[in-house]
């Protein structure tokens, strides 16, 4: 569950200061003009956020790390929902550089890309996870622009705008969960003293002693297969790569029934 929405701060400020020029220095209601560029308090609290997580992220803390008093950077930012949403547009504005769905000639090449594109997104800056938007979107040009691109990924091949919606939807849904799911993975590492196989080898005797296979057969018998093939219970990336195969197949069936809502159906 998110901690944190976008979109929750002032509208009319945060459209401001997200569509501005991020080079240009924020000119505050009254005093000297500021030494300080929109792009390094964004850029500083990007940082932060990697390092530390969302919620380490304050105004007094980025005040410090900028050099400025923290009562001075309100006249720049109003606040820390405004500041997520500037953080939030800032990388959604990394998406896409070096291939763009329109580059691509099939739909499912692109819409692979989107899905790829989007799990590293998470996986770079997992606090994204822990930011909500969905239901009030940063609607600044970095999300705009991804949006957009994300859309080319499904314009013109046979879906009308609610299932092009739809379908983008249901693509960076699916990376985000799995990235969450990979996320969680890695914490669970870092706080243990133990990898993976040394934990499941620390586990295995007594759990070959208490489980009954005559009492489990499936959970026995595919459990052991998933161990051996990944060495560990769960592996977020393959779980990532076999459903947005299925996604897409399931996309395949809607375009060849014509975008109808009831493709595939029996």
């Amino acid at each position: 569950m998110a901690r944190h929405q976008s979109g929750a701060g002032d509208p009319v400020r945060s459209l401001r200061l997200l569509w501005q020029d991020p080079e240009t220095p924020v000119r505050r209601a009254r005093g000297p003009r500021p030494a300080l560029r929109l792009v390094e308090i964004v850029e500083t609290a990007l940082r932060e956020a990697d390092a530390s997580g969302i919620d380490a992220v304050s105004m007094r803390r980025l005040a410090d790390s900028l050099g400025v008093g923290a009562m001075s950077l309100y006249t720049y930012v109003p606040g820390k929902s405004e500041l997520v949403d500037l953080m939030v547009d800032a990388a959604h504005r990394t998406l896409y550089r070096e291939s763009s769905p329109r580059d691509l000639p099939g739909w499912r090449d692109r819409l692979d890309l989107v899905a790829w594109e989007n799990w590293h997104l998470y996986r770079r800056h997992p606090w994204l996870l822990d930011v909500d938007v969905s239901s009030r979107p940063t609607l600044g040009p970095g999300t705009t622009a991804k949006y957009d691109s994300e859309l080319a990924a499904v314009d013109g091949i046979g879906l009308d705008d609610l299932q092009m919606d739809s379908v983008v939807a249901l693509v960076v849904g699916h990376a985000q969960t799995s990235a969450r799911a990979a996320e969680a993975r890695t914490r669970t590492r870092l706080a243990s003293a133990h990898d993976d196989e040394e934990w499941w080898r620390r586990w295995e005797p007594e759990l070959r002693r208490v489980l009954d296979p005559t009492r489990f057969p499936l959970a026995t018998r595919v459990g052991q297969h998933v161990g051996e093939a990944t060495a560990t219970a769960h592996d977020p990336e393959r779980s990532f790569v076999f459903g947005l195969n299925r996604i897409l197949d399931g996309v395949a069936q809607l375009i060849a029934a014509g975008g109808g809502d009831n493709a595939g159906a029996t």
